[in-house]
């Protein structure tokens, strides 16, 4: 896997595109417990970053997304503000969470344009109302590559892609087996650095996930597969 390319704009140049009930959403949210205790412009930025990588990537923006593992709405809240017409799952196990984005989104915009779902991965993976049904798969922090991988494959279409936050000093990019991710048919493609602080792994859905992909709850992470 190769290194890091930059994208060609900056955290600076996008900011414009969040709605200013954003940054106060997520401040609640900081309040709350719901994300890191990372600055929340901070936090705006890294998932502007998710955005950028998805343009890149597309040459435009995406039809649908899951927001895999969305917590307290980051980098989901982004996205939104970004792409109002885009099909956009919030999907998070925690009844909490889930219920604060609902009452938060309803209060910004109506709810329109987007889908709050609780559930886990490894269930709602399996549901053909989503498997295959996304143009793309966004991962924050939803748990190690392998799981990651797993529970967001079958979300995806086939030529699909998943954008991954990924340690931004990190080289190599080998935390991404090439033989672990054929195994639900997902591919390491580009890497990309945005605004010289965040890096991102996409991987493409080259070919199809076996039907016993994901496997139950819980199982991913105490099985790997790689």
């Amino acid at each position: 896997m190769t290194g890091f390319s930059d994208a060609s704009t900056t955290a600076l140049e996008e900011r414009s595109r969040v709605a200013e009930p954003v940054q106060a959403i997520l401040g609640r949210s900081v309040e709350l417990g719901f994300l890191g205790r990372m600055p929340v412009t901070e936090q705006i930025d890294h998932a502007l970053g998710f955005v950028v990588s998805a343009e890149r990537e597309l040459g435009r923006p995406p039809h649908s997304v899951v927001d895999l593992g969305t917590g307290g709405g980051v980098p989901g809240l982004i996205l939104l503000s970004c792409w109002p017409d885009c099909r956009l799952v919030l999907l998070d196990a925690s009844e909490r969470r889930t219920q604060f984005l609902v009452e938060e989104i309803t209060a910004w915009r109506g709810g329109d344009g987007v889908e709050v779902l609780r559930g886990r991965a490894e269930e709602v993976g399996g549901d053909d109302r989503y498997r295959g049904q996304f143009e793309m798969v966004m991962s924050r922090s939803f748990g190690s590559p392998a799981v990651t991988a797993e529970c967001g494959a079958p979300l995806l279409a086939t030529g699909g892609l998943m954008v991954v936050s990924e340690p931004p000093d990190d080289p190599e990019g080998d935390r991404w087996p090439t033989a672990g991710l054929a195994e639900v048919g997902l591919t390491a493609t580009s890497r990309i650095r945005f605004d010289g602080r965040f890096g991102y792994q996409v991987l493409t859905k080259s070919g199809s996930t076996p039907d016993r992909y994901p496997r139950r709850t819980g199982v991913p992470a105490k099985r790997p597969l790689f």
